[in-house]
């Protein structure tokens, strides 16, 4: 199982952050989930401080480039295996940075990911 961190998530059912809580959370992935407010996902807690967290594997954002950018030491330093860009998310910068670290930036989307059995 792939530890996850979701960044953006939302307990709203109409965002994509929400299904792939609960999509990550079907397929048997601990997820940690950090968003703008409190709530909670198919059981898992949205906090909305960042927390640290060992052995991540995967980091999938649901935040646009201008709100990434506080994240970026917090999610370099969870040294994940790969960085997921969803549409949307797209981010040269943070990419770059994230190869400079050894990390593999993925531009993809979970859900598709997960459902085809590629995550």
């Amino acid at each position: 199982m792939k530890k996850t961190v979701v960044l953006g998530a939302s307990d709203n059912p109409s965002r994509y952050s929400y299904l792939a809580v609960r999509k990550l959370t079907a397929h048997q992935h601990p997820v940690v989930a950090i968003g703008r407010k409190k709530g909670s996902v198919a059981g898992v807690e949205i906090g909305t401080e960042t927390e640290p967290a060992a052995d991540v594997d995967t980091v999938t954002l649901y935040l646009n480039p201008t709100n990434q950018k506080p994240y970026y030491d917090y999610i370099l330093g969870l040294k994940p295996k790969r960085i997921i860009f969803n549409p949307g998310t797209e981010n040269e910068e943070l990419m770059d940075r994230a190869e400079e670290a050894g990390i593999e930036p993925v531009v993809a989307c979970t859900l598709v990911m997960l459902s085809t059995g590629q995550y």
